[in-house]
C-alpha cells in the first residue's frame, strides 16, 4: 500500500508535467493541470501527516514529528487508562459477564467435547500442554511439588481433622462396618495361625498338664471360647466388647479434637512420617507416574475422556445444559469470580500493559503499531492525493468563471 500511495504520487507529478507543457493547446489541459498539481500537494500533505506519526520525515529534524516513538511511555499509560476505565471497571465487566451464559456453553462442551467434529483449537493446546509436560525437568519439578506439597501438610494439623471425622462417623453409624470388618478378619486370622496358638499354649503348660493330655483340651477350649467371642461379637450389636471398642473410638475421637498431648503426639508422627526417606521415594513414583499420565491423556483426549470420567463429565455436562436453575447459579458464581478479579487485579492487569510497552524500544513500538494499522493510513494518503486534485479542479473551474 505504500507503494501504491507512492507510485500515485510520482503519476500526478508526471500528470502535471505533461499537463504544463500543453496547457496553451486547450483549457482542458488547465483542469488536468490544476488536479495534478493540487493531488500532488494533498499527496505530499498526507504522506508528511503518515510519516509524522511514526518517524521524522527524509530524517529531519521537524518540531512534533516522530510522534509515537518519541511519546511511547505516555502513550502506554494513556492506554493503560484507557483499558481499565472502559475494560476492566466492576460495571463493565459484569454487564459483559450478564449477557453471557457460560454455564450452558460449559455444559455443551462438557456434553459433547468436540462438538461433532475435531477441535483443531483442543488439539494444539493438548498438544502444547504435553510438551510443556515434557520440557520441564522431572525431578526438580517433581521436587518443587513435593517441597509445596510437605510444606502445606506441616503447616496443617491433622489431629482435629481426623477427631472430627472419627465424631461424624461414629455418629452417622459409618464405622460399623468397618468394626464388622475387622472382626471378620481377626477370626480368619485366628484360624488361619490355630497351629501355632495351640503351640503356644502347649509350650506354656507345665509338665502334669501336658502328661495328662490337659493341655489339649485347655488349647481347644481358648480357641472355642475366641471363636464364640468373635462370633457373638459380629452378630450382636450391643454385645459389651462392641460397646467397649465403641467407647474407645469414642475417647479417642475427643482426644484427638481437645487433648493438647494426644495432638502434639499425632503432629509428631505426621513430621517422622514426612521426613522419612521412604515416603520421598513413594511420592517420587506417585509423582512420575501422574506426570505420565496427564502427559497420556494431553496427547489422546478422546481416550482420557472416556469410561467413566467421561460419562461423569457428560452427566455433568447435560446438567449444566438442562437445568435452568443451575445454570443461574453458575453464571452467578463466575460472574462474581471475574468482577472480584477485575477489582483486584485491574490496576495489576493495565499496569502489566503499561510496563511492557514501556521496555519496548522506540523502532520496536514503531513497527508493532504501524503493522497493526500502516495499511488504512496509506489509503489516507491515496485518497488525500484524489481529493486534493478534485479540490484542485473546484478551485480552477471558480477561478475560471
Amino acid at each position: 500500500m505504500r507503494i501504491f500511495a507512492t507510485a500515485l504520487l510520482i503519476a500526478m507529478a508526471g500528470l502535471y508535467m505533461t499537463a504544463r507543457h500543453f496547457t496553451g493547446m486547450h483549457p482542458a489541459w488547465g483542469y488536468v493541470r490544476a488536479f495534478a498539481e493540487a493531488a500532488m500537494v494533498g499527496g505530499l500533505a498526507d504522506w508528511f501527516a503518515v510519516t509524522a506519526l511514526f518517524r521524522r520525515p527524509l530524517g529531519l529534524p521537524i518540531p512534533h514529528t516522530a510522534i509515537i516513538p518519541e511519546n511511547k511511555d505516555r502513550i502506554a499509560d494513556t492506554m493503560a487508562a484507557f483499558l481499565q476505565a472502559n475494560f476492566l471497571t466492576p460495571a463493565v465487566v459484569a454487564r459483559r459477564m450478564q449477557a453471557m451464559n457460560l454455564a450452558l456453553a460449559t455444559g455443551n462442551f462438557l456434553a459433547e467435547p468436540t462438538g461433532g467434529r475435531p477441535s483443531r483449537i483442543r488439539a494444539g493446546a493438548a498438544e502444547l500442554f504435553a510438551e510443556v509436560l515434557e520440557s520441564l525437568d522431572p525431578d526438580r519439578l517433581g521436587g518443587q511439588m513435593k517441597a509445596g506439597l510437605k510444606g502445606q501438610l506441616d503447616r496443617l494439623e491433622i489431629a482435629p481433622l481426623l477427631g472430627q471425622m472419627m465424631e461424624a462417623a461414629i455418629a452417622d453409624k459409618r464405622h460399623l462396618p468397618v468394626l464388622e470388618s475387622l472382626l471378620r478378619w481377626a477370626g480368619m486370622t485366628l484360624e488361619a495361625n490355630e497351629e501355632l496358638v495351640r503351640g503356644m499354649i502347649h509350650q506354656r503348660a507345665n509338665a502334669l498338664l501336658r502328661l495328662t493330655g490337659l493341655d489339649e483340651k485347655l488349647a481347644n477350649s481358648v480357641l472355642d471360647g475366641l471363636y464364640k467371642l468373635l462370633a457373638e461379637c459380629i452378630v450382636d450389636p450391643d454385645h459389651p466388647l462392641r460397646r467397649k471398642v465403641e467407647e474407645g473410638l469414642e475417647q479417642l475421637a475427643r482426644d484427638l479434637t481437645h487433648d493438647p498431648e494426644m495432638r502434639a503426639k499425632v503432629e509428631r508422627i505426621k513430621r517422622d512420617l514426612l521426613d522419612n526417606p521412604a515416603v520421598a521415594v513413594w511420592w517420587d513414583g506417585v509423582w512420575e507416574r501422574l506426570r505420565q499420565g496427564l502427559i497420556s491423556a494431553a496427547r489422546n483426549p478422546d481416550a482420557a475422556l472416556s469410561g467413566q470420567l467421561g460419562g461423569a463429565l457428560s452427566e455433568l455436562g447435560a446438567a449444566l445444559r438442562n437445568d435452568l436453575v443451575l445454570q443461574v447459579q453458575v453464571n452467578r458464581f463466575a460472574r462474581r469470580i471475574v468482577v472480584g478479579i477485575a477489582t483486584r487485579y485491574g490496576s495489576q492487569i493495565v499496569r502489566l500493559v503499561s510496563e511492557t510497552v514501556r521496555r519496548w524500544d522506540a523502532r520496536t513500538v514503531t513497527d508493532r503499531i504501524e503493522g497493526a494499522v500502516g495499511r488504512d493510513l496509506q489509503f489516507i494518503r491515496i485518497n488525500g492525493t484524489m481529493v486534493g486534485g478534485l479540490v484542485g479542479v473546484t478551485i480552477h473551474f471558480i477561478d475560471s468563471l
